[in-house]
């Protein structure tokens, strides 16, 4: 059976050029985070537990990589599908906007707009 596939950023990322990214600048959120608002002593502790959790998924992500590619599949495959999903993923949520502006009009529910559309509800 199929593993579930890795979002394009993280295939990306750690398939080309080596597998991993050089450099060290990164995304600086504008807004502080809670964790900045503590205490020395406190921010470094959550600090040190943060990065040794995103080791143990960067790990993970590489065992599952590695099976995929040891099952057959090929980077330019998980690529395309990933691709694929992720415009699927765009007109379902196009879908679901109209589907919500109609019902706004209508005032009803979008629930309540599902069968008139042959939609189930874990679509």
């Amino acid at each position: 059976p199929r593993q579930p596939l890795l979002p394009p950023r993280v295939l990306s990322r750690r398939t080309s050029g080596g597998g991993r990214r050089g450099g060290t600048v990164g995304f600086k959120s504008p807004v502080p985070s809670p964790r900045s608002c503590q205490p020395n002593g406190a921010n470094s502790e959550a600090l040190k537990y943060e990065i040794e959790e995103l080791k143990q998924k960067d790990l993970a992500l590489d065992q599952e990589i590695a099976q995929l590619l040891s099952e057959g599949y090929s980077l330019e495959e998980l690529e395309k599908h990933i691709s694929l999903l992720h415009e699927y993923n765009d007109i379902k949520d196009a879908g679901q906007m109209l589907l919500g502006k109609l019902a706004v009009i209508r005032g009803v529910t979008t629930k309540q707009l599902y069968p008139e559309y042959d939609l189930e509800l874990s679509d």
